[in-house]
């Protein structure tokens, strides 16, 4: 074993991880008299509910298991490498900002971190890495320097960029949690930091949740998303547009979510479904939940499929005639 991790010999398999720290639900019934559960003991519980691909989270993920053993881990239990992501916000030390920290010490141990994580996941294979800037952001009115804030973060971006060209950056939007207002809340800012940042190797994950609450429609943030950059992930899950609910995948938002799924085919996305969904706000079965996410996605696939080149939708979308669209649309969903 060389660290590596194989590559799905199935290029068609579809590919779907979830939040790998769900699995920590009921850890002392799953694992009865164990004291630590590993990252393995939660990627071996993903793989049980048909999971085939994992995200990894940087440091948390790494900090009691070696590169190699996950590595083995995730070939043991099927699995491949989607990718990794940072943490920050884990660190106390970034509460005021991780690339926009007043500070230039602390920004300069958050871009060496990010550097440590992309070395560790070309370890492992891997070629993608997404970065979550929650903490970079505001609470009050003449908290941050907006100029200095933004410049701080697209020259730390373009240096995270440059560290390993061969790996994909992509960057997350959420308009606020934990801070009360992100520095990328949305899809249009995101894209102006993505032309400043002018690196090949950058893109966006596109987060469901995130996207209603930024008071967006999905499939329009997919495609001015694919127009002007690269969908790089996509987060699936739903909720009510108020916060980040992370329910389940079409538990409220279905004709949306198959929207969306359309628009991705069109755009020619084929990287992995992750389900960014929290079963720990209620209590849920994460086995069981995940496997509800799979079955209800692969289904609102399937469907997707049957409208993508649909004529008579095409046409009807095309003179915006929304009575004859949402009945060709639900028809192929209540049949």
């Amino acid at each position: 074993m060389n660290g590596s991790v194989p590559v799905m010999t199935d290029i068609n398999t579809p590919r779907f991880a979830a939040r790998l720290n769900a699995f920590k639900i009921g850890a002392a019934a799953y694992w009865p008299g164990q004291n630590t559960v590993t990252t393995a003991d939660l990627l071996a519980r993903a793989a049980s509910a048909g999971l085939n691909a994992a995200d990894l989270n940087y440091p948390d993920h790494f900090v009691k298991d070696h590169p190699s053993d996950l590595a083995r881990a995730l070939d043991d239990n099927g699995m491949v490498l989607n990718g990794m992501a940072m943490r920050y916000y884990t660190d106390p030390g970034y509460k005021l900002g991780a690339f926009t920290h007043p500070d230039a010490t602390v920004r300069r141990a958050a871009i060496d971190e990010t550097k440590r994580g992309l070395d560790v996941l070309a370890e492992m294979g891997g070629t993608l890495m997404t970065l979550w800037m929650g903490q970079d952001g505001f609470d009050y009115s003449f908290q941050m320097d907006y100029a200095r804030a933004w410049d701080a973060t697209i020259a730390a971006m373009i240096e995270v960029a440059d560290h390993n060209p061969s790996i994909d950056i992509a960057l997350e939007y959420k308009p606020n949690e934990p801070r009360a207002f992100a520095l990328m809340p949305d899809a249009a800012t995101t894209l102006l930091a993505i032309k400043d940042i002018a690196r090949d190797n950058t893109g966006v994950t596109l987060d469901f949740a995130h996207v209603l609450y930024a008071d967006e429609m999905p499939a329009f943030a997919a495609a001015l998303i694919a127009r002007h950059s690269r969908i790089l992930g996509v987060h699936l899950n739903d909720g009510y547009g108020k916060w980040d609910n992370g329910l389940m995948v079409g538990a409220v938002h279905p004709i949306q979510t198959i929207e969306l799924l359309v628009e991705l085919a069109r755009t020619g996305y084929d990287g992995a479904i992750y389900f960014d969904t929290f079963p720990d706000h209620s209590g849920l079965d994460p086995v069981q939940e995940a496997r509800t996410n799979i079955e209800v996605v692969q289904r609102l696939q399937a469907i997707a499929a049957r409208l993508v080149d649909n004529a008579d939708l095409q046409a009807a979308i095309a003179r915006q005639d929304a009575p004859m669209a949402m009945r060709l649309v639900q028809g192929n969903m209540l049949s």
